[in-house]
């Protein structure tokens, strides 16, 4: 099992760049594939992007893909989402999760960090 918790959310404005944060618990990090999702007011919650247990594969949603950045540093138990060039359309509220290879569906998630973007 594995405890998640997002960092790094705030307000900026258009054009700025944000890096948030998603620290792990547990010793078994590196086995885990990560995701970042984000759910705006009213809106259903949208897929971000993911990497893969290693770090070596990336996927990204159409939309971000160009301006968002999925990494990870498993000696750290963490995993980062860089988001550059942001646009009033990217705030929400930004979620990690994570699943074990093995599982199709994520099914630990962190607790959110909101990022607004002001214009």
């Amino acid at each position: 099992q594995v405890q998640l918790v997002e960092s790094g959310g705030g307000l900026v404005q258009a054009g700025d760049s944000l890096r948030l944060s998603c620290a792990a618990s547990g010793r078994t990090f590196s086995s885990y594939f990560m995701a970042w999702f984000r759910q705006a007011p009213g809106k259903e919650r949208e897929y971000v992007g993911s990497i893969s247990a290693t770090g070596d594969s990336t996927h990204y949603a159409v939309s971000e893909k160009g301006r968002f950045t999925i990494s990870r540093d498993n000696a750290k138990n963490t995993v980062y989402l860089q988001m550059n060039n942001l646009k009033p359309e990217d705030t929400a509220v930004y979620y990690c999760a994570a699943r074990r290879g093995f599982d199709v569906a994520y099914n630990y998630w962190g607790q959110g960090t909101q990022v607004t973007v002001s214009s």
